[in-house]
C-alpha cells in the first residue's frame, strides 16, 4: 500500500519514504510511527496508543517520544513550530492533518510471479503482542553469601520468580535473559526501565547460611522512583518454595490489587521432591541459557543427576529434552542419536508434569524433529497458554509457522519475542526467524536488516549468515551477497546448494527452492 501526501509518498511494502523521486532516509521505528499517524489520520492518538501500536507494548519515556517525533517531521518537511502535516494538542496527543490518498503498490519482486501468491493469514492471538498490561522485570537477586559458588542458587530464585509471575496473563514479563544482563552491574533503575521497556522493577537480595536462606525483595515504581512494598524473610532452606509464592502474591497484590481481589490467584507450580534436584536444575539452567555446545553438554550432565535423583521432576525431563533438540538442530551431535533422547524425554517430562511448559516446548520442538508440523504447533500452543511469557516457545513457534506458511503470524510471534527479551543471548535465533518470515514475505530489505541484527549479536550463528547471503541474493543486492557467502564459507566450510538441499528444512518445497535460488543467485554452488 501507498499513502500519498504533499509530496510524499509513504510505501508500506518497501518500507520507503520519498519526496517526489527522491528516497528520504528514515529510522525504521519512526517510519512506524509515521505510518500509524498517517493510517490514524481521523483521530488524535494518545500516548498509550503509541505504546500499544508503535513501541508494540513497551513503556518509554517522553523523551523518545518527542525524538522519533521530531525525526518523522523532518523527514516529511514539518516542524514542531510549524506542525503543518503533524500537529500536537496538549495533553490529548497527535493527529496526522494533511490530506492522504491511498493506492495499492504494485509488485516489484522479480521473482514474484515463480512464486504462489500470498494469501490472507489468521492471525493466532498467542502471537499478538502485548498492549496495556503492567510490565515488569525481575532483576537477579544478589547472592550476598559471600561464596561465588552460590550464584547459582540466588540466580534460581530470580528464575523461578520470572516463571511463576510469567503465568499471570495481565502481566508482561521481561524474560530471564533479558533481565539477567544486568547481573553484577550497578546501572540506574530508569536506565533499566527504559532499556527493557517497563514501569515496574524487583530487586532482591539472597543469603544463605547453612541450613537457612534469608531472602529479601522489593517492588519499585519507576514513573515516580518509590519503593511500592518490601519484604524480608527468613526460613529454614527448604520452605523456599513457599517464599517465592509468598514473594509473588505480594507482587500482584501491589501491582494489580483489583485484579488480584477479583481473581484471587496464586501462581502455584509443582515443586520437585527434593531440593538437591532442584539445585541442580538451577545449575544446569545457568549453563543452558549460554546457547554453546560445551555448555549445553555440562547442562545435561547436570540434568541427567537431577533425573537420577528425582525421576519425575518435569522441569528437568523437559529442559534436558530441549537441549538434545538444540544438539540435532544446531549440528552439535548426530541427528541420530540426539532426536530418540530428546523424544524420550519429552515424553517422559510430559507424563511428569503436564502443566509445566517446558515439557509442552519440548514436545513441539521434538515434533518439528519428525515433520508432525501440526502436533507441534498445538504443543507450543499450549505451552504459551500456560505460561504466556516465554519468548523461547514464543520464537520457535514462529520458525514452525513460518514452515507451515504461515508466515505472517511467524513474523509477529519472533518479533513478540524480541521485544520479550530484548537482550538474550537467544535474540539471534528469534531475528533470525522474523528475517526468514521477511525473505517468504519477499521484503528482502528488512530481511537483511534482520539477518544483520542477529549477527551483530551472534557471529557465530550459521542461520543468520546463510539468510543474509540469500536474501541479498534475491534482493539483487549481488556485491553483499558475495560479501555474505563468504563470511559463510568461513563458519560453515564445505557448504553447498546440494548441501543446503539436504539439510533446508520447510513443509512446503517451494520454500527450499526460494532459500536455494536467492544462494544460486549469491553465488553458492
Amino acid at each position: 500500500m501507498k499513502f500519498l501526501f504533499s509530496d510524499h509518498t509513504l510505501d508500506t511494502d518497501r518500507r520507503e519514504l520519498r519526496r517526489g523521486d527522491a528516497l528520504i532516509s528514515i529510522e525504521p521505528q519512526v517510519f512506524d510511527l509515521l505510518l500509524y499517524l498517517v493510517q490514524n489520520g481521523g483521530r488524535v492518538v494518545s500516548k498509550s496508543d503509541l505504546f500499544a501500536s508503535v513501541w508494540r507494548g513497551r513503556m518509554v519515556s517522553d523523551l523518545t517520544i518527542a525524538s522519533r517525533l521530531n525525526a518523522a517531521r523532518k523527514a516529511i518537511g514539518d516542524t514542531g513550530s510549524e506542525q503543518r502535516l503533524i500537529r500536537t494538542f496538549p495533553r490529548r496527543g497527535i493527529r496526522f492533518v494533511g490530506e492522504v490518498q491511498t493506492q495499492p503498490a504494485e509488485d516489484q519482486s522479480p521473482d514474484a510471479a515463480a512464486l504462489p501468491p500470498a494469501e490472507p493469514q489468521k492471525y493466532s492471538s498467542l502471537a499478538l503482542p502485548p498492549t496495556d498490561r503492567p510490565a515488569i522485570a525481575v532483576l537477579p537477586f544478589v547472592n550476598l553469601s559471600g561464596e561465588q559458588e552460590q550464584e547459582y542458587f540466588s540466580d534460581g530464585i530470580s528464575e523461578d520468580l520470572i516463571t511463576a509471575l510469567s503465568k499471570l496473563r495481565w502481566f508482561f514479563i521481561i524474560a530471564r535473559n533479558s533481565s539477567f544482563m544486568y547481573k553484577g552491574k550497578s546501572v540506574p533503575m530508569k536506565q533499566v526501565a527504559e532499556e527493557l521497556g517497563v514501569g515496574y522493577i524487583v530487586e532482591g537480595s539472597v543469603r544463605k547460611m547453612g541450613d537457612r536462606v534469608r531472602i529479601t525483595a522489593q517492588l519499585n515504581d519507576v514513573a515516580t522512583g518509590g519503593q511500592i512494598w518490601a519484604e524480608r524473610y527468613d526460613r529454614e532452606l527448604a520452605d523456599v518454595f513457599a517464599v517465592q509464592d509468598e514473594i509473588t502474591e505480594a507482587v500482584v497484590a501491589a501491582i494489580e490489587p483489583q485484579i488480584y481481589a477479583a481473581e484471587n490467584f496464586r501462581a502455584e507450580r509443582k515443586p520437585p521432591e527434593s531440593l538437591d534436584a532442584w539445585d541442580l536444575v538451577m545449575r544446569a539452567l545457568s549453563h543452558f541459557w549460554r546457547l554453546t555446545s560445551r555448555d549445553n553438554a555440562a547442562a545435561q550432565s547436570l540434568l541427567d543427576k537431577a533425573i537420577a535423583i528425582d525421576p519425575n521432576y518435569g522441569r528437568a525431563l523437559g529442559v534436558l529434552a530441549v537441549s538434545h533438540t538444540f544438539d540435532a538442530q544446531l549440528g552439535w551431535k548426530d541427528r541420530k542419536v540426539s532426536v530418540p533422547i530428546a523424544h524420550r524425554m519429552a515424553q517422559a517430562a510430559l507424563r511428569a508434569d503436564d502443566e509445566d511448559p517446558w515439557a509442552h516446548l519440548a514436545l513441539a520442538t521434538n515434533y518439528v524433529n519428525i515433520e508432525r508440523y501440526e502436533d507441534s504447533l498445538a504443543e507450543f500452543e499450549a505451552a504459551l497458554r500456560l505460561n504466556p511469557n516465554f519468548p523461547l516457545a514464543l520464537g520457535t513457534y514462529g520458525l514452525v509457522l513460518c514452515w507451515c506458511d504461515r508466515w505472517k503470524e511467524g513474523n509477529d510471534a519472533a518479533r513478540r519475542a524480541l521485544l520479550m527479551s530484548p537482550r538474550d543471548p537467544f535474540s539471534a535465533i528469534y531475528n533470525g526467524v522474523a528475517a526468514y518470515a521477511e525473505f517468504l514475505d519477499r521484503n528482502y530489505d528488512e530481511s537483511i536488516r534482520l539477518a544483520r541484527d542477529g549477527i551483530r549479536q551472534r557471529a557465530d550463528f550459521v542461520a543468520s549468515h546463510r539468510m543474509l547471503a540469500a536474501a541479498a541474493g534475491m534482493g539483487g543486492r549481488i556485491d553483499l551477497a558475495q560479501t555474505a557467502l563468504q563470511d559463510l564459507r568461513r563458519i560453515h566450510p564445505g557448504v553447498s546448494l546440494a548441501w543446503m538441499a539436504s539439510q533446508v528444512q520447510a513443509r512446503l518445497p517451494w520454500q527450499r527452492e526460494h532459500i536455494l535460488e536467492g544462494l544460486r543467485r549469491a553465488g553458492l554452488e
